[in-house]
């Protein structure tokens, strides 16, 4: 008889492979096979119900059966390591890129990207704002601290406006002949409001640039001249995202 250790280890790789775990027992050895594909079955399900959780704009923009055989594939390339399903699905959206069957959506894996960083985004640790007396102050030297939540996309499509089209109430999605890369800043607004909102790629610079702590005379000068200093600053200051001035 195998170890719990070896039979866990087992019972593990039999999940996503055409075996039994080694050391399955039932009272009808003929009713192994059976019962162990219900319990796979009822994982793999599990699992494709929390991918798509993960990522609901990407399931409704191909439809739940085309999402749901997509989801069994992926299940079978990259199974969770980690009992926290949070932290699972990172590699979803480069699975969707490599899938030639989605030549035509091309902005897919874009829009799946968006939703990990807004997964990140909801998890991220909390952070109070810097109080707005110290914005008094701000100097080209200061470097501004930005909550850990912040997060900037730079994106071949117009995957921002594409997602946004997706949500309750949302916009007209672009016409392709319109479409355009966006750069997409994500981050969380107090305990549980995640903001998901097109930024110009110049402001995705400086905000990348304060991420790094950089100083802000050096984060303007990155973004360069065409830079709306004031419109990032109250971008940053009304969603709550500077959490320390230094």
């Amino acid at each position: 008889m195998p170890s719990h250790l070896e039979f866990a280890r087992s019972f593990q790789i039999a999940l996503n492979a055409d075996q039994l775990p080694v050391g399955a027992q039932a009272d009808d050895a003929s009713e192994i096979a059976q019962r162990f594909n219900v319990y796979r079955n009822n994982v793999a399900y599990g699992l494709a119900q929390a991918l798509s959780r993960q990522f609901p704009a990407t399931e409704r923009l191909v439809g739940e059966e085309c999402f749901a055989g997509m989801a069994k594939i992926f299940i079978e390339q990259s199974p969770p390591r980690s009992p926290i399903l949070t932290d699972w699905g990172i590699e979803f959206p480069q699975f969707l890129a490599g899938l030639g069957s989605l030549s035509s959506l091309p902005y897919l894996p874009d829009v799946a990207r968006i939703e990990w960083a807004r997964s990140r985004a909801y998890h991220a640790a909390d952070a109070k704002p810097v109080d707005a007396t110290q914005l008094n102050t701000l100097a080209q030297h200061h470097r501004l601290h930005l909550h850990s939540s912040v997060q900037i996309l730079t994106l071949a499509t117009p995957a921002g406006s594409i997602w946004a089209s997706q949500q309750p109430d949302g916009p007209a999605p672009p016409s392709p002949e319109s479409w355009r890369p966006e750069t997409v800043m994500i981050a969380r607004r107090g305990l549980a409001n995640v903001i998901t909102q097109v930024i110009s790629p110049q402001t995705g610079v400086f905000i990348r640039q304060l991420l790094a702590l950089q100083t802000l005379a050096t984060a303007c000068t990155q973004a360069g001249p065409e830079l709306d200093l004031t419109k990032a600053l109250v971008l940053l200051i009304q969603n709550e995202l500077i959490s320390d001035i230094t």
